[in-house]
């Protein structure tokens, strides 16, 4: 079974949880959103986390201001950890410190964008899952596509020929 585990340091993290769950569900993986404060429920947090590091699992914390939480699952797990931080508009440069200053053997990743992290997760998991890595490819694909059939709309609107 494949999945991605998305902790929230608390509720208000709902919006941004959602993105990163709606991306994630879109390649047929399943998802579970729970929330635990590494400041305020360590012992909560242990017990989940253990409860789901399970082979086929990826983590994905979010949590801002000082960002524990990521480091926290880390460590606790063997499963690979993605710290999703929502940065806040006054302190983000402050607030992203503390998702990538690590202690020593702490290694969870940071990717700021929720649709990215969500990616990251998947790809994690289409290590072990060929039709994962199929559905990934393609979507990597229609992105190209974009990308190239702009381009050709820009060129034909100016009257640029090649």
């Amino acid at each position: 079974m494949t999945r991605v585990v998305i902790l929230m340091g608390s509720g208000v993290d709902e919006a941004h949880a959602r993105v990163i769950a709606d991306a994630v569900t879109a390649y047929g993986v399943d998802v579970i959103t729970r929330v635990g404060s590494a400041h305020k429920t360590p012992e909560h947090v242990i017990g989940l986390v253990r409860g789901y590091d399970q082979p086929g699992t990826v983590f994905v914390t979010i949590a801002g201001r000082s960002n524990a939480l990521s480091a926290f699952v880390d460590a606790c797990v063997s499963a690979p950890v993605i710290a999703c931080p929502p940065l806040s508009g006054a302190y983000a440069a402050e607030d992203l410190w503390s998702s990538v200053r690590l202690p020593s053997g702490v290694a969870s990743m940071t990717v700021l964008e929720p649709a990215n992290a969500a990616l990251a997760a998947v790809k994690i998991l289409g290590l072990a899952d060929v039709g994962l890595r199929e559905r990934i490819a393609a979507h990597q694909a229609a992105e190209r596509a974009k990308v190239v059939d702009a381009d050709a709309a820009l060129s034909t609107n100016s009257g640029e020929h090649g």
